[in-house]
């Protein structure tokens, strides 16, 4: 039975749901003063929940992440406080190929955003259509890349070389933004160790057991606190708590200072994903900051399908394989060795074991299967995706 996605401030909870006809329970994101505090999961009946047992559920559910924005605001004070605010202008990127409803649903999000002067640009990446074109000649505001060369990450360090500004904001475009996303990512870059700032990213809709199955197990969200991942102090290695380039921002000074995407990971590529947790190890590597900020919202369409959601965790898996290949490899970074045994026994043999046992809340079996593969397949699909780099290199 599919979940209903709502969106809740605290300064403005109903006296009651109702009207949530054919959704069993709901998936509640609570906001405080507009920022993201939190989420609650709540059975519905005869679509809604009365107002006490609505509110109880709220609120027991609140963590520090709200108290703490609580006393910020009751002291009229927030962390970027301590730093001096200077204007920052933006690029929005989207990269896309093929997938036209998606992407329409995005740019309608991007202008809904605030007018402070950004850019939309559009990266076509080898499309087999002219249906992109089409229907970014639509939108005015928004500029059209085509980028002939197959592959996420060519994508992306296509976008960094075409944008005006300093600051380049990346969204997929099966995500949509939520109207404050832009602003909250940019007031991160004051600081100017900040390379690279992530935000939440929480389930645009739960309709399908599939993208119940994906939120419950593998959610893109990393939680309701504002954290900065310094390299002289976290792990460059173990970067998953970092964030998802579904929704981030980086600094064009990336591309001096620690060098391009890898073009031989992420979609497109044998190696599928990676790209992004790739360049986060590399800034913290590099001794850089990366800012991960809650009020940074965009919202994200989860596959829809059994078989899309096993081949989605097939590629995570080759794609954090694909990632440690390339630190071992290239950066002779042979703790990768240490964190793919930890990983396995720690996490990954555990999930299986607990599965087997059919244990209550376990992942299903068959996800965690079509992880595994992928993560066989890591080493070999960066082997690979590096040959065929270089073959069209030489060509």
């Amino acid at each position: 039975m599919p979940t209903a996605v709502l969106d809740l401030d605290l300064d403005h909870i109903p006296a009651e749901l109702t009207g949530i006809h054919g959704y069993p329970r709901a998936l509640i994101m609570t906001r405080f003063h507009g920022c993201p505090v939190g989420q609650v999961a709540v059975s519905l009946r005869d679509g809604g929940l009365a107002g006490d047992a609505l509110r109880r559920a709220v609120f027991d559910a609140l963590d520090w992440s709200f108290w703490e924005r609580w006393l910020h605001a009751y002291l009229g004070w927030s962390p970027g406080d301590r730093i001096t605010p200077s204007p920052v202008t933006a690029t929005v990127a989207v990269c896309t190929r093929d997938r036209p409803e998606d992407l329409r649903r995005c740019l309608e999000a991007l202008m809904r955003l605030p007018d402070d002067g950004q850019e939309v640009l559009v990266i076509d990446n080898a499309p087999a259509t002219e249906a992109t074109l089409r229907l970014v000649s639509e939108y005015p505001r928004a500029r059209y890349v085509l980028e002939p060369r197959p592959g996420l990450n060519v994508a992306r360090n296509r976008a960094l070389r075409e944008a005006r500004h300093e600051i380049v904001a990346f969204t997929d475009d099966d995500a949509g933004p939520d109207p404050g996303w832009l602003r909250a990512l940019l007031r991160n870059f004051q600081d100017d160790l900040v390379l690279a700032a992530t935000g939440l990213t929480m389930p645009l809709e739960l309709e399908t057991e599939a993208q119940e199955a994906f939120e419950r197990h593998t959610p893109f969200g990393r939680g309701f606190r504002r954290t900065v991942f310094d390299g002289l102090v976290h792990d460059p290695l173990s970067v998953g708590r970092v964030g998802a380039g579904a929704n981030m921002a980086l600094h064009r000074l990336t591309l001096d200072l620690v060098g391009p995407f890898d073009e031989a990971l992420d979609g497109g590529t044998p190696t599928r994903t990676g790209g992004d947790h790739e360049m986060f190890s590399r800034i913290l590597a590099a001794g850089y900051r990366i800012v991960y900020d809650p009020a940074a919202l965009s919202w994200h369409r989860h596959r829809r399908t059994r078989e899309e959601l096993r081949r989605t965790l097939f590629g995570y898996g080759t794609g954090v394989y694909a990632m440690w290949t390339r630190s071992l490899l290239q950066a002779g970074e042979w703790g990768v060795l240490k964190r793919a045994a930890g990983w396995f026994v720690q996490d990954q043999l555990p999930a299986v074991v607990r599965a087997l046992l059919r244990r209550p809340g376990s992942t299903p079996l068959d996800l965690l299967l079509a992880e595994l593969r992928g993560c066989l397949t890591g080493p070999g699909a960066y082997l690979a995706s590096r040959r065929r780099l270089r073959g069209r290199a030489e060509t």
